[in-house]
């Protein structure tokens, strides 16, 4: 795709460092960032009051909207399947304006950013210093924000036929979390994903679990081959593991037979899990969890036993419960419910010892 430059244009490539990226983002191809993550994002500060965007989108399900803030002012910009242009250019409201182009849904879409036009006496200006926290998340729908905006249904069922239009993960509780600790976030999270193959409900019938998606940039089979991501290229301080609600489905092991052998094995294979992240992040706090959205409480005491075992020889493993874990809401956590939920779990990384050293 090429971007058409209208007079009094100029284009900017994509991977122009004046651009900040944040999230786990593919550079297969160095002038078209793939982003499928929600939460992933690019910032800029851009000068005068012209600004299109060039735009791939790669469509599965769902609308899929553009997340856009500009000026602490936020939007969304519906986007078709395929390329397409996008003019901002009405959104831009000062002489100088910061703006973020964000992920707002998960694997329902991906995009590729193609270009940015501005206007030709325009220029990129400078960023305020990158935050030096780090944060990252390993999650489920909840995690990224699904149906958050439907603020009329807290404490209740999703409302029927959502379709995506109230998804946004700007406000899940994981990017809530991050901005109330000055942190940058990676929320490695999508709709209806449990730990282990052949359970929750991501990519059925066969389904998809964590295990098989966690160290990938692109994981979803309807996008192509799975892609490696480069662990050397983020570190965080802090890593929340957000799995244990989609694990009931097809069998709730847990709830069912706590010390039979499938609940066994599973307990075995989050401690696993837990295992090979901490081989990559030797010295990241790990924060073992699972939400409000409502689930037998028994998976949250297989995550307290497996914290148990670990924290006899790694003391920066932890569980954390919220005040109505488990039993908030049998619906998506929305935008305000989130906001609670953020409060407790940045009170509880706060205190963490050492929390943000390097």
């Amino acid at each position: 795709m090429n971007m058409t430059l209208n007079p009094g244009e100029k284009r900017i490539p994509m991977n122009d460092p004046m651009l900040r990226y944040t999230g786990r983002i593919g550079w297969e191809q160095p002038e078209r960032p793939f982003f499928i993550y929600p939460c992933s994002s690019v910032a800029f500060r851009v000068s005068g009051h012209t600004l299109r965007i060039a735009v791939e989108n790669i469509h599965s399900y769902f609308e899929n909207r553009l997340g856009v803030i500009v000026n602490g002012v936020q939007t969304a910009v519906l986007l078709e399947k395929g390329e397409q242009e996008l003019d901002l250019s009405h959104l831009l409201t000062a002489e100088e304006n910061d703006v973020l182009l964000f992920k707002r849904q998960d694997c329902c879409h991906a995009y590729r950013l193609v270009g940015l036009a501005i206007a030709e006496d325009a220029a990129l200006l400078p960023l305020p210093p990158r935050p030096a926290r780090r944060i990252e998340v390993y999650g489920d729908s909840v995690s990224a924000g699904e149906v958050s905006e439907a603020e009329f249904a807290c404490a209740q069922p999703d409302p029927e036929g959502h379709n995506g239009l109230y998804s946004n993960s700007w406000l899940s509780y994981a990017w809530q979390t991050a901005r109330l600790l000055g942190a940058e976030l990676h929320d490695i999270a999508t709709g209806g994903m449990a730990l282990l193959n052949g359970t929750g409900y991501f990519f059925g019938p066969d389904y998809i679990g964590m295990e098989s998606c966690w160290d990938k940039i692109n994981y979803y089979p309807p996008f192509g081959e799975p892609t490696p991501w480069d662990f050397s290229r983020y570190t965080p301080h802090v890593v929340v593991v957000a799995i244990g609600q989609n694990d009931h489905n097809p069998v709730n092991i847990m709830a069912e037979d706590y010390d039979g052998e499938a609940a066994r094995h599973w307990r075995s294979e989050y401690r696993r899990f837990i295992g090979q992240l901490r081989t990559r992040y030797p010295r990241a706090h790990i924060v073992l969890a699972t939400t409000i959205l409502g689930h037998h409480e028994n998976w949250d005491r297989a995550i307290d036993e497996v914290c148990l075992q670990m924290r006899q020889t790694d003391e920066r493993v932890h569980h954390f419960l919220y005040t109505k874990n488990g039993c908030g809401t049998p619906g998506h956590i929305r935008g305000s419910e989130a906001a609670v939920m953020a409060q407790e779990l940045a009170g509880f990384i706060g205190s963490l010892p050492g929390v943000w050293e390097d």
